[in-house]
């Protein structure tokens, strides 16, 4: 009876490990998936770049990323390999234990057959029971005749069950032997794709080196674009500030002199205003403690700006991209590339490269801070209540200095940078200038 507790009770630790297990698989499967969708997307965009007559960063950008995800999904996969060895040997275990309690099941079984055919005799049985020293005894016996036979009726069942989990075991087995196998082979190929983008990002490394001059001369030319930027928004802000604190002002002021007219003429008309009171019964309330008031941001003075700051810091990672058809050139902050030693950056936004003419759109709703011009482009600064989008490299603008705008409304084109290549300088900044990670507000 013991045994058959213990075998049951490792049966039971069997299903809920395998169960698991199935639950972590699944999990691997979903992710697997998730990196090929991306990498199925990376090709779409490379095939997008390809067709510019020069290579880029950009290029560079997503041979990498699709570098990284490529590993990502062979560790995947490897990880697959490892849970299915798992249960391997988790089968494996579970079968010769199996086993071992058949031949032990089976051993029992022919024991009680062997006893029960020498035994086989009606005047054996009634012999065994009418030798009972009393009628109790005799119940007894009777009892324990029929438990026997019921005994090997469950000795019976329980060699047929275990014989069909072990034919289960052996089943899944198989089974997962097989998808061993096709793993392995899946790993495979994935080991031969990722040689063969290693020997693809080579290439793009070898071709960039070759226009390294002419990199080098676009990093000068955006790093002075950078500080232009820089100072305008820095200038849009400061304006945004005072025009801020001189509503403020004038909203304050005009309180005031409400306050003062209505001070002027209660003195004007004493009597009334006593005769007004005195009729009146006093319920004036106990004075109540100067309640703490919140200190505001710059740029959150009026009502107004507050809501929309809230409602733009709500949607933090559901802003739409400004171009629908864009892809990252350079991301938010120090950049270095593999294999360029000789090119970084420290980017203020982010770089999405698209089309030439490409529509710009704006992210969210707000109003045109100020229009300005950098070099032979343009750029837009629109005011979010205490945030800031910059849109720049423009080649012409849709909008107007004080306009209201909406979200994903056209407000400008992209410029030509070469080859029918343009890119878009987005930056996002807060009413302290500071500058925000892009990639955290998009969507």
């Amino acid at each position: 009876m013991l045994k058959k507790i213990l075998l049951l009770a490792v049966l039971i630790i069997s299903m809920v490990c395998q169960n698991a297990q199935g639950q972590s698989s699944a999990e691997l499967k979903k992710k697997q998936a998730d990196i090929q969708r991306e990498i199925d997307d990376l090709r779409e965009q490379l095939n997008q770049t390809k067709k510019y007559k020069k290579k880029s960063l950009s290029e560079l950008n997503l041979v990498q990323k699709r570098l990284r995800l490529r590993e990502s999904q062979i560790k995947n996969i490897n990880d697959q390999i490892n849970l299915i060895q798992g249960n391997i040997n988790q089968s494996w275990r579970d079968i010769v234990k199996l086993r071992s309690e058949l031949d032990t099941l089976k051993l029992q079984y022919e024991k009680s057959v062997v006893y029960a055919y020498k035994n086989r005799s009606n005047y054996d049985f009634l012999n065994f029971i009418f030798s009972s020293g009393s009628f109790n005894d005799a119940l007894k016996r009777v009892a324990y005749l029929k438990s026997y036979r019921a005994y090997r009726e469950q000795q019976a069942a329980s060699i047929r069950n275990t014989q069909t989990q072990l034919q289960q075991k052996i089943a899944g087995l198989n089974q997962n032997k097989v998808q061993k196998s096709q793993a392995l082979d899946e790993q495979n190929k994935q080991f031969r794709q990722l040689e063969e983008e290693k020997k693809e990002k080579d290439a793009v490394v070898r071709e960039i080196k070759g226009q390294e001059k002419e990199l080098t001369a676009d990093m000068n030319r955006k790093r002075k674009q950078d500080i232009q930027l820089k100072n305008a928004i820095s200038a849009a802000i400061r304006r945004e500030i005072e025009a801020e604190r001189r509503r403020v002002a004038a909203a304050e002021k005009e309180r005031k002199a409400r306050e003062a007219e209505a001070k002027k003429d209660a003195a004007a008309n004493p009597k009334d205003d006593a005769a007004a009171n005195a009729s009146k019964p006093s319920n004036k309330p106990a004075d109540k403690p100067a309640r703490e008031v919140k200190p505001l941001g710059p740029l959150e003075g009026t009502e107004e700006n507050k809501l929309l700051s809230d409602n733009f810091e709500k949607n933090q990672n559901k802003l739409p991209w400004p171009i629908s058809a864009g892809r990252i050139a350079m991301k938010f902050g120090p950049v270095k590339y593999e294999g360029l030693d000789g090119i970084t950056y420290n980017n203020p936004g982010i770089t999405i490269e698209a089309d030439a003419g490409s529509s710009v759109k704006a992210v969210f709703d707000g109003e045109v801070s100020t229009v300005i011009s950098i070099g032979q482009t343009q750029g837009v600064i629109l005011k979010h209540g205490k945030y800031f989008t910059t849109y720049s490299n423009l080649s012409s603008v849709n909008v107007g200095k004080g306009q209201q705008v909406k979200t994903g409304q056209v407000i400008g084109r992209l410029d030509e940078k070469d080859g029918g290549r343009g890119e878009l300088e987005f930056l996002i900044t807060n009413d302290k200038n500071v500058n925000l990670n892009p990639e955290s507000w998009l969507r």
